[in-house]
């Protein structure tokens, strides 16, 4: 199996709960022995989905048809993923309760947030990264002192912030599992006046004690997180662990009218779900617009996958462009903007900066 047949072969597999179809095939293909089990067992890894495969070919009763190592293996690190999803939903109750007796309502979003509110069969299924939450702007001075008087403090010492903030450096506990990230904005800022918090406070929902996005402003989150915060649309980037999330919301919400109340970025929307959908083939909740941008993105995206060191090459140029359009940017603030030039000046001084900018491990 060749990068392309295993992804898609992982795709079918994540819907295999739901659509019989996907599971008729994947069973056959199991059964037939072509199965390259290291290259799944590396996507898979690779896209964060490792443990959601295990969970999905559990439910369908084809673990019996894979190798018993390889199947210990899987049942292994699920398990230590569900372990730490009840730390994660622990100290997410402990922060909720904390802001709250402060007067500070957190909305915790992406993948807290989807443990949160029940969205998958089996908590284990989803590996999270940091625990997300947005607050109302005029919170924000509170809500870190009323962290940071509970022991959280920032991973790395934060600069003097200027302008725009998406959401504030990392913070961490001593004794807790995960680190929390502070959102102001739920974008990068050109995208901050099409959704925002204003954006979502009408249609918050309270599921026990939290508060969570709307199943159709999930969606959308869902999509802009990783099409336009992480630039996936530039990229034409495949991300499995964000279109399982779409997919399982994709029974709780029509996905194109999701999407729909934002047509400014309704091209970079639209062909997330129909990536999405192409990867998940056979599914019928994944509703997209058939247009011609959508035939081209998808197009380009596949042929990348045929050429992956191309792809690779080309996709470094877009992330040097990237990072050399922001500094040029914020240099041209810094000839009129005292706060930053301020901030140039800090980075220029900061040693831990060119660490960073060139990886190199501070011993």
């Amino acid at each position: 199996m060749n990068y392309k047949e295993t992804l898609f072969f992982v795709g079918k597999c994540l819907t295999i709960s739901h659509e019989e179809q996907n599971r008729e095939i994947v069973e056959h293909e199991i059964k037939s022995g072509n199965v390259d089990w290291d290259s799944v067992v590396k996507l898979s890894t690779e896209h964060y989905v490792f443990p959601a495969l295990y969970c999905n070919l559990k439910r369908a009763n084809l673990l019996s048809y894979l190798p018993e190592e390889l199947v210990n293996y899987m049942k292994h690190m699920t398990d230590l993923n569900r372990e730490r999803n009840l730390q994660i939903i622990d100290q997410a109750k402990e922060i909720n309760e904390l802001l709250l007796a402060n007067s500070i309502t957190p909305v915790f979003l992406k993948g807290t947030g989807n443990l949160l509110e029940g969205l998958y069969d089996d908590i284990a299924e989803r590996m999270v990264g940091d625990i997300d939450f947005i607050i109302k702007k005029s919170a924000a001075l509170k809500t870190l002192k009323v962290l940071s008087e509970n022991q959280y403090t920032h991973q790395t010492k934060p600069s003097n912030h200027i302008g725009y903030i998406n959401h504030y450096p990392r913070l961490i506990k001593k004794g807790h599992i995960n680190a929390i990230e502070v959102h102001l904005e739920m974008t990068l800022e050109r995208f901050s006046s099409i959704f925002n918090y204003q954006t979502i406070k009408p249609q918050l929902r309270k599921i026990d004690a939290f508060t969570l996005l709307a199943h159709d402003h999930q969606i959308t989150h869902t999509i802009i997180n990783k099409q336009l915060n992480d630039y996936g649309y530039l990229y034409q980037n495949i991300a499995l662990r964000n279109y399982y999330d779409l997919y399982l919301l994709s029974f709780k919400g029509n996905t194109l009218k999701s999407i729909g109340e934002f047509p400014k970025i309704f091209k970079q929307l639209n062909s997330f779900l129909a990536l999405a959908s192409f990867i998940f083939p056979n599914t019928q909740s994944i509703h997209f617009e058939e247009n011609s941008n959508v035939i081209r993105y998808t197009n380009l995206a596949f042929k990348a996958l045929d050429a992956p060191k191309k792809h690779k090459i080309r996709n470094n140029i877009i992330g040097l462009c990237i990072i050399t359009n922001v500094r040029i940017k914020l240099l041209i603030k810094a000839l009129y903007s005292k706060n930053h030039l301020i901030y140039v000046l800090n980075k220029l001084s900061d040693i831990k900066w060119y660490q960073r900018l060139l990886s190199v491990d501070k011993n």
